[in-house]
């Protein structure tokens, strides 16, 4: 049964709700490719697809924008998985449960994958008409970008004749983001070794936290259930007898953690007890309102083995001194985040503990600088790490004719002057860039609320407006 039929609108709404049924997170995107590709097919419309699961449809201008320049619409095939932990949820098979509240479109206990469902369904509703002007259509679906951007990385320029660019990756109307961040993945690999466990070992969990976009929300100065740990145990770790038997938190280095937990050995079950109550009154008084579902709980359990003193010391000195968060703020730009970074991810493996962080700057040097730091932190502890999946910053273009076609649209629509911003995210708009200098982009989107987390919402109105925004863009792409 169709829950979003009767939103307006139709084409948009159907369609999304058809990309939800079939799963699509990052790296599990070949049957949401197949389906567009089918979607091609069943129109007469030329496609193609790579092996990384990219595809580009192609669409003749309608009536009398038959040698109009090509305009690409391009937006990314792949979702960040999230639920809430007691949700029954497998993201490999089973479709999002939609539902419709307040206004907004939103899944139940999971992440809704408005970022970036939203986009292939509007470019899905244009290709699909036969009542909307439009120049040539490129639509350039990609793979992979919650993930390092992958599909962007592979896709072959070669293939695309266009030189204009709108992407619908953007999560606030009336916003057109003409420049973004570049950025790197590091990974930390801590060394451990294991002795017998001696004493009462307990489980710690960090949870209910706000967590988020780790580019869009950083700024908000959120929780990271991460760095929360490492400040923990090392308060634990200056008065009490103390020594890991494993931990975790995180799933996605692009989100802000909101869940950490912790295995700990401890001599004097009692005292450790109390120190970490002691440390969640703290958190309470410092986050106050902004998160007011912080909770750590405390469970004895059982373990056959502990990380010896020297690994304890080392994995729980470097949670609690690498650096997270906002490093620098924009010189010109007030309020707007130049470098960042989020420690997304903890994982024990069998011989080392890794800490996956996600850095973004829009300024070469400051991201370079960053890299040395973890570098250098890492290598003081006595391990090692490795950075990859860089990724260049979208520069701001002063002259384009794109910006400024969008900018007398918007005015037409709306009656009042848009933003015109750079964003502290990622945006595939400087992969492309980064390939092919002279394509002029601009990055748009409906509004959406707490992506990359289970709260995300999608404002059904704002769709609604984008999309007539949108088409009456292509109609003056003529």
């Amino acid at each position: 049964m169709s829950v979003l039929s009767e939103l307006e609108p139709k084409k948009v709404f159907h369609y999304f709700e058809e990309l939800c049924k079939i799963p699509h997170g990052s790296y599990n995107t070949k049957a949401i490719s197949d389906y567009c590709m089918q979607f091609a097919a069943d129109r007469g419309l030329e496609a193609e697809q790579d092996d990384t699961n990219n595809v580009i449809i192609r669409k003749n201008g309608t009536a009398g924008y038959e040698e109009s320049a090509p305009v690409i619409i391009q937006g990314h095939l792949d979702m960040v998985c999230e639920k809430m932990p007691e949700v029954e949820h497998d993201f490999e098979k089973d479709p999002l449960d939609l539902q419709i509240e307040d206004g907004f479109v939103t899944a139940n206990g999971t992440t809704l994958g408005g970022d970036d469902g939203i986009a292939i369904a509007m470019a899905l509703a244009v290709l699909d008409s036969d009542n909307i002007p439009h120049p040539p259509i490129e639509a350039v679906f990609t793979t992979e970008e919650e993930v390092g951007m992958e599909g962007a990385r592979n896709l072959d320029f070669s293939k695309i004749k266009g030189n204009m660019v709108i992407n619908i990756d953007s999560e606030e109307e009336g916003i057109l983001t003409v420049g973004c961040a570049g950025g790197f993945r590091f990974d930390a690999m801590l060394p451990v070794a294991y002795e017998p466990v001696n004493g009462t070992v307990l489980s710690v969990h960090i949870h209910g936290l706000s967590g988020g976009h780790s580019g869009a929300m950083i700024h908000l100065q959120r929780g990271n259930a991460n760095k929360l740990m490492g400040r923990l145990l090392n308060h634990i770790r200056l008065q009490q007898s103390v020594r890991l038997v494993e931990l975790g938190g995180g799933n996605k280095d692009n989100v802000i953690p909101a869940d950490h937990t912790a295995k700990i050995a401890v001599t004097d079950a009692e005292a450790v007890k109390a120190l970490i109550r002691e440390m969640e009154q703290i958190w309470k008084q410092e986050f106050g309102k902004d998160e007011q579902g912080l909770t750590v709980d405390i469970t004895e359990t059982a373990a056959d083995q502990m990380m010896d003193e020297t690994s304890t010391d080392r994995v729980i000195a470097y949670l609690d001194l690498m650096p997270d968060g906002v490093a620098a703020f924009e010189r010109e730009i007030e309020g707007q985040v130049e470098t960042s970074l989020n420690a997304g991810v903890v994982k024990t493996e069998a011989e080392q503990v890794v800490v996956t962080h996600l850095v973004r700057s829009s300024v070469e040097s400051k991201k370079a600088e960053l890299k040395e730091r973890l570098y250098r932190l890492v290598r003081m502890l006595g391990a090692d790490g490795i950075d990859r999946d860089e990724y260049p910053a979208w520069a701001y273009k002063a002259d384009s004719v794109l910006r400024r076609r969008m900018v007398e649209v918007f005015k037409e629509v709306y009656g009042k002057e848009p933003q015109v911003v750079t964003i502290h995210a990622g945006l595939e708009c400087g992969i492309f860039m980064g390939k092919r200098p002279e394509l002029d982009c601009v990055s748009i989107g409906p509004d959406l609320f707490d992506i990359h987390s289970y709260n995300e919402r999608m404002d059904i109105k704002s769709v609604e407006r984008t999309y007539k925004y949108l088409l009456e863009v292509l109609k003056a792409m003529k």
